[in-house]
């Protein structure tokens, strides 16, 4: 029910619509909207075709933050030039080096929170996970940054956030405008990071990497807007979820990836048409627009929070599928295990206070308090 109340307060009529829809059929023609898929098959068929589907045409994903950050990002490119780009990126995101970045970034704010629950006190989930995330970036952008600061990063990307709903398809001026101000506050210390050409900081990598500046801050800006508040947003409904389950002695990755299909952390994809085609039994052409509810194409019936039991096989469509599948995926998975890890050693947890997060994007908690049981 926890989870079903955080779409309610985030989109009160979205999701609901989006449900709706859900139960329309497998593919399902949404006049004003799109023809909008709910089903996992035909949605990985989606991604993985980007001759007929792409994300930079217009209604796409990718197209509505070209103004924003130019035509050249992993967000918006498709073909050759994204394949080399992902291809020189690959090296950032090995094991080692995922866990590197996290031990190092991540040690004192888990510490600080490790240390509270053992005295008996209570920890805001939410304040961690954003603390967290918004430390990764810093990382990543070359920022040397203290707590306060990481908490500043993470506003800033929800600043951003905020001004996309699930039903946008444009954004405006203004809204150009303010992505544009808050994101000078990445791609500027990026920039003196890929100046200084330090192989110990992401941006340096890099460049040792054989990225160009552009590219270079191009990558640190999208890894911003996509990274950030999708893993704060997931943290605490994991631990949430164990707690309200009574799971938390869950098998930890099979815990995490149960949570993942669940709470479908992206609960929509965009892809434009770019060439006649089928989705599914449903033609289309060049110039409408494809619209995968993640969120539908991910619920088994019959099942809830199920860690136990064996996993459907859904490909972890909430990381995408196909050339666009979330290159940041493994240092996403490092937070969460890094996070997830230093608080459930202090398991059982119970959750003292919440409070749902409204107008937001992805949907979330505002408060989630736990303490030791």
């Amino acid at each position: 029910m926890g989870e079903t109340l955080l779409h309610l307060a985030a989109h009160p009529l979205a999701f609901p619509f989006l449900r709706l829809v859900g139960r329309c059929g497998p593919v399902v023609r949404v006049p004003g909207i799109g023809v909008v898929v709910n089903d996992a098959a035909v949605a990985h068929r989606v991604l993985r075709d980007t001759t007929a589907f792409g994300k930079s045409g217009r209604g796409s994903s990718g197209a509505l933050w070209t103004p924003v950050l130019g035509p050249s990002v992993l967000l918006n490119m498709d073909g050759p030039a994204h394949t080399e780009l992902r291809r020189k990126l690959a090296g950032l995101f090995t094991p080692a080096a995922v866990e590197a970045i996290c031990a190092d970034v991540l040690a004192a704010p888990l510490a600080r929170a490790e240390r509270r629950l053992a005295a008996g006190g209570t920890v805001d989930l939410v304040d961690l996970a954003r603390t967290c995330a918004g430390a990764v970036i810093c990382a990543i952008v070359g920022l040397d940054a203290d707590e306060a600061e990481c908490r500043r990063m993470f506003a800033r990307g929800e600043e951003i956030a905020a001004t996309v709903r699930l039903s946008t398809k444009q954004l405006s001026d203004r809204q150009v405008a303010t992505a544009r101000r808050v994101l000078g506050g990445i791609t500027g210390p990026a920039a003196r990071a890929y100046a200084a050409g330090d192989p110990s900081t992401v941006v340096g990598r890099m460049r040792e990497l054989g990225l160009s500046e552009r590219e270079a801050l191009g990558a640190a800006a999208a890894f911003f807007l996509t990274g950030t508040e999708t893993v704060a947003s997931f943290l605490p409904r994991l631990v949430a979820l164990l707690c309200d389950h009574d799971r938390q002695d869950a098998e930890p990755g099979a815990a995490v990836e149960e949570a993942l299909r669940l709470t479908t952390p992206s609960p929509v994809m965009l892809r434009a048409v770019t060439a006649a085609a089928r989705v599914g039994t449903v033609r289309v052409r060049p110039g409408q627009r494809v619209v995968i509810a993640t969120y539908n194409c991910t619920r088994v019936p019959g099942r809830g929070f199920a860690p136990e039991r064996a996993r459907p096989d859904l490909g972890r469509l909430w990381f995408g599928s196909g050339p666009h599948s979330c290159i940041g995926y493994p240092l996403a998975t490092a937070q969460i295990r890094a996070v997830a890890g230093a608080v459930l050693r202090h398991a059982p947890l119970r959750v003292v206070r919440r409070r749902y997060a409204t107008g937001v994007l992805i949907p979330g908690y505002r408060v989630l308090e736990v303490a030791r049981a």
